[in-house]
């Protein structure tokens, strides 16, 4: 038990000098280039990023841990502030992105996760974390939250995923 506090101790403490330590906005347009490998942002940063914003308020449009955040929103602060990559600001224009695109059976932690909410519009994204699970910020009056792709409405609606790191 002991070791397990420990091991949540400094998983806390990393993700707060994570947070301290964000890089600058990267100017992105129609496309994202995929994150240098000898980079020191990885899958797992972005992992770890998203989980520890779980609880923090849905707000239409927004895209800080202040403000709250809204599903791109969310995609973009993440990336851009552990990889230094800026992302399109809408769930639309991500899906849009010249990046590597993902089977399901493929996916890895990390992977941008697109689901089509609005018809054959792809409407919301959230991250993979892995074992089946995403990060993202559902809706008005909820938070930032951990969901199963296989839950009858996120299967329903899966659409497709994008890897934006190496």
């Amino acid at each position: 038990m002991r070791l397990i506090r420990e091991f949540i101790g400094c998983l806390i403490i990393t993700v707060i000098v994570m947070q301290f330590s964000a890089c600058g906005r990267t100017n992105v347009q129609s496309s994202v280039r995929p994150y240098p490998a000898n980079s020191r942002a990885n899958p797992n940063d972005i992992l770890f990023r998203a989980i520890s914003l779980v609880g923090t308020p849905y707000r239409y449009g927004g895209n800080t841990p202040e403000s709250g955040f809204d599903c791109s929103g969310l995609v973009d602060y993440v990336f851009r502030t552990v990889a230094g990559i800026a992302l399109p600001r809408t769930a639309d224009k991500i899906s849009r992105m010249r990046t590597q695109k993902v089977s399901r059976s493929q996916l890895e932690s990390g992977d941008i996760v697109l689901f089509h909410t609005e018809g054959r519009r792809i409407g919301h994204v959230g991250i993979y974390v892995g074992k089946g699970r995403f990060v993202h910020a559902p809706n008005t009056g909820g938070t930032v939250r951990l969901d199963y792709l296989d839950s009858s409405y996120w299967n329903k609606h899966y659409a497709g995923a994008r890897r934006v790191l190496d």
